[in-house]
């Protein structure tokens, strides 16, 4: 099952994506300019990859979570080079992400 909803942080909106998936689910929150996921995907590849790297995709993954909830308050453990503009680190909250994209 794949579920979407808006999802209000501190007054700004984002989209929530939940995707059931075989002994584990996939999470996002997004908005126009960027977006926080789990560890289901893999950020490296925007940094690894020159053609990618190019598309300066503002993205990071949190490790362990099975909620949006936790996605939102979990710290980052990686997060692509072009993130790092809008002040993105690994440590940070989910939510302190979002909101300097917001």
């Amino acid at each position: 099952m794949i579920t979407v909803n808006p999802l209000e942080v501190d007054g700004m909106i984002f989209t929530a994506i939940r995707v059931e998936l075989p002994k584990t689910n996939l999470l996002m929150i997004s908005n126009d300019i960027g977006y926080i996921m789990c560890a289901a995907l893999d950020v490296d590849i925007f940094n690894e990859n020159e053609k990618l790297r190019k598309r300066n995709v503002i993205a990071g993954r949190a490790v362990g979570v099975r909620t949006i909830e936790e996605l939102l308050h979990a710290p980052l453990e990686k997060v692509t080079d072009a993130s790092k503009e809008y002040g993105w680190e690994p440590g940070m909250t989910g939510k302190e992400a979002l909101l300097n994209i917001s």
